[in-house]
């Protein structure tokens, strides 16, 4: 529906809205200049690299990349869409948002349709509290529910009578409760969609109730059934205790998605209050997509049985074609037997947490289940697991992880057996197999690459090409910076200031292409952007201490062959620290 606002009316609100003071209402800025600076709220930091540009009317992190206006802001850190964002800034600047008659009325009826949902909540919270919810309350109780959870998730019960909720209902709610479903005409007459079930409603992320999940107290053929899809409700994209989540947890670096609405609860009882799950039997495109806009980090939680198994395989296959650097997806498989549910009420929240700690991230979990069964010493068998992994690397994106992921999977066919004997020679291993647990693996430390001044400012253009007058003023201090130089240069002579433009530029610009066409040739390993960015910051704004001590080390360690100019400059760094006739 964002096309149904005028851009002048966005810009006009964007020109309103003070960006500091936005940004300022939900997270600590502090002063900088002109400018705030902050820690990321889209990433977990210490040093504080996420800076507001109220002049400019942006913000970025050097850290993550984050980057945008207000909007884009709103967005994030609500998750909101585009259009109710547009509408949180409209109510904050006092301006109405000027949608067309059609747009009006598309949304007065969705507002219709989640004030009837709203009020079947409430009634079936309601009716749990009644006398006729006694049986429903015994079961809550037995499995373990207080009544601060069930008021946190509204958990209610639909009564058994048929028409309970129909007959309830106010006269102009009868309609959008049938429009839902949640009230069915199939048989030509009002009946109750959920019938003596413990209902769950399934609200969306600004808290509206838009559909229910109920779990059977009879012999129901089905134990759980879920409301149809209608204009506000879309199984595919909606994730369950996702609004509770992030009412928990202010800032939400990372996800459990586990199998139920029973497993999403038990784990909030105890203190785990980032779990969710997707809604349906199968983790799609849509759910992740869904996932990704809130989190960077997600773990998936599945049964150890062959139904869990096969469903985190889909989860996995689905997760591949959206990979890109800097998400971090992992998989946490059940022992054999339990639930989250039935697993966090039996060793505690601490053990529980110890297991997400451990998950396997994507890579190993990819390799881990397409080589069972095999060994990996006989050449078939590795021609099996390549046979079995290459598919499914090609569809991952181009990306850092899909070429480690490759290297990795011909390091594995190529006759290197050390996975092999790691995963047998685990204590866990033969007792049980693939789903014995690995989540005490050892923490896995990425080794910094170490690159020169020029190649790392080099590779900070490319990333924030922005930052080229700061780069260009450094490069023309120093002779050592002659390819930073170049680059930052040509940058402010083409004018450019963004990665895409930066891009166009040299795909169109031939002269550009062919003067740097060469100039990472000697690099074998890039580091990862929040590193590059990190270090050039720290060129750009040194340490003058640690440059001293970096200087002074460079020139005892080659003492013997100082020049006399170099010894008048140990001379003077050294002073108050060194005997000044120490080289002599």
């Amino acid at each position: 529906m964002s096309g149904l606002i005028p851009q002048r009316f966005v810009e006009d609100l964007l020109d309103r809205i003070d960006l500091g003071e936005l940004i300022g209402s939900r997270i600590t800025l502090k002063k900088a200049g002109g400018n705030y600076k902050a820690c990321c709220p889209f990433h977990d930091e210490k040093t504080p690299s996420f800076n507001v540009r109220p002049d400019k009317g942006f913000y970025h992190c050097f850290g993550c990349g984050a980057h945008g206006d207000a909007i884009s802001f709103i967005r994030e850190f609500e998750g909101l869409g585009f259009t109710e964002a547009v509408e949180e800034l409209a109510r904050r600047a006092g301006m109405e948002v000027p949608y067309d008659m059609a747009a009006k009325q598309e949304m007065q009826q969705a507002r219709t349709l989640t004030d009837a949902l709203e009020f079947a909540s409430k009634f079936y919270h309601s009716a749990l509290a009644s006398q006729q919810g006694a049986y429903a309350r015994d079961y809550l109780k037995q499995r373990g529910l207080d009544d601060a959870i069930i008021q946190r998730y509204q958990i209610g019960f639909a009564p058994g009578t048929g028409t309970a909720l129909y007959d309830a209902a106010p006269k102009d709610l009868k309609g959008p409760l049938l429009e839902t479903k949640t009230v069915s005409d199939k048989y030509g007459r009002p009946r109750d969609l959920f019938r003596n079930r413990v209902m769950f409603p399934i609200r969306n992320t600004r808290g509206k109730t838009i559909a229910f999940g109920g779990r059977t107290l009879g012999d129901d053929k089905a134990k759980y059934i879920n409301s149809p899809e209608s204009d506000v409700f879309h199984k595919s994209r909606e994730i369950y205790g996702l609004h509770e989540a992030r009412l928990a947890v202010r800032q939400l670096d990372k996800l459990l998605v586990v199998e139920g609405y029973m497993d999403v609860i038990a784990l909030a009882q105890h203190g785990i209050d980032f779990a969710v799950a997707t809604l349906g039997t199968a983790t799609n495109q849509d759910s992740l997509t869904a996932l990704l806009k809130q989190v960077r980090h997600i773990v998936f939680c599945f049964d150890g049985d062959q139904a869990g198994l096969r469903a985190a395989d889909r989860a996995m296959e689905n997760a591949l074609e959206l990979m890109a650097d800097g998400l971090h997806l992992q998989f946490l498989i059940m022992p054999q037997g339990e639930d989250p549910d039935t697993l966090v009420r039996k060793e505690g929240a601490d053990a529980f947490r110890t297991r997400i700690e451990g998950a396997a991230p994507l890579s190993r979990f990819l390799f881990d289940r397409q080589s069972e069964g095999l060994d990996l010493q006989l050449p078939e068998h590795r021609g099996e697991l390549r046979a079995r992994a290459e598919p499914l690397l090609n569809k991952m994106p181009r990306s850092t992880l899909r070429d480690a992921m490759w290297q990795e999977m011909l390091r594995l066919c190529g006759g290197r057996n050390q996975w092999q004997s790691r995963q047998q020679n685990s204590p866990n291993y033969k007792a049980k197999g693939w789903r014995g647990e690995r989540q005490n693996r050892p923490t896995e430390e990425r080794i910094d690459v170490k690159l020169s001044k020029d190649s790392t400012l080099c590779l900070a253009l490319l990333e924030l090409p922005e930052l080229a007058t700061e780069v260009k003023a450094l490069a023309d201090s120093t002779r050592q910076l002659a390819q930073a130089g170049r680059l930052s240069g040509w940058l402010l002579e083409q004018n450019i200031q963004t990665r895409k433009a930066l891009v166009t530029g040299l795909a169109t610009d031939k002269q550009a292409r062919d003067r740097f066409y060469n100039l990472f040739d000697g690099l074998e390993h890039i580091p990862a952007r929040e590193s590059t960015l990190a270090a050039a910051r720290e060129l750009l704004s040194p340490n003058e201490e640690a440059a001293r001590q970096q200087r002074l080390a460079t020139l005892l360690r080659n003492l013997a062959k100082l020049t006399p100019e170099e010894r008048d400059e140990l001379r003077t760094l050294s002073a108050g620290t060194l005997n000044p006739h120490a080289e002599d």
